[in-house]
């Protein structure tokens, strides 16, 4: 049975505090695949008003589009850029578009790193390994230079050899000779100590990366 949009938003919403909950306690984002895979999916599925494989580990495709594209798709919680993404070229005809994602474990939100047709993530796998599989660098995919974003800056603060920047939709970016640096929280941590500004909010929690570079931001123009 088909779910329908509301519980589709319903069910993501719940695996997402599943998924933080997990956090909190302890468990490294990167043991929590298969609660991930399945955030990915949910998501998919709303972005692209579509609905999950009718089958229970549907080769090939996970989610089908309210288009009838068969669609892959791929989460991963994985900092940094050395990672990939690997995906079984036996299965890869029966993929009309190919969907990365990023759940990013500092805001608690998910980002998109590839939202393509198949065609256009062939071009980004490397060769077919000895296990069979081929494989998209994250590489590829994240730590884009400055002028790839695309989004206005809306403040900009430089100290030392950074320019942290926050952009228009509220994304903190932290740059350095001109690359992001990525995750940024770590920087902005040092530069909120410099500042003698508290790293934790009203209710005794960290600030997330975007209330932390605001903060930041403010106290270097200051």
């Amino acid at each position: 049975m088909a779910l329908t949009q509301m519980q589709i938003i319903q069910s993501l919403g719940e695996a997402m505090s599943w998924f933080e909950r997990e956090l909190q306690w302890g468990v490294p984002p990167t043991e929590l695949r298969h609660l991930s895979g399945r955030i990915g999916e949910l998501y998919t599925a709303l972005i692209m008003n579509g609905q999950m494989a009718t089958e229970v580990n549907q080769k090939g495709y996970d989610v089908v589009s309210s288009k009838g594209e068969r669609i892959s798709v791929k989460t991963t919680a994985m900092m940094g850029s050395s990672g990939h993404i690997a995906f079984n070229p036996n299965t890869l005809d029966k993929v009309d578009r190919v969907v990365i994602l990023w759940i990013n474990t500092e805001e608690m939100q998910i980002e998109i790193l590839l939202n393509e047709p198949k065609e256009a993530a062939v071009e980004l796998m490397g060769n077919v390994s000895s296990n069979g599989k081929t494989s998209i660098s994250l590489s590829k995919l994240r730590s884009p230079a400055i002028e790839k974003l695309n989004i206005p800056a809306i403040k900009i603060a430089d100290y030392k050899s950074y320019t942290i920047q926050e952009l228009e939709n509220g994304t903190i970016t932290v740059c350095s000779n001109g690359e992001i640096i990525s995750p940024s929280k770590p920087v902005l941590r040092e530069i909120a100590l410099h500042f003698n500004l508290s790293l934790l909010n009203g209710n005794g929690n960290p600030y997330n990366t975007r209330q932390l570079g605001s903060l930041v931001i403010k106290a270097i123009n200051s």
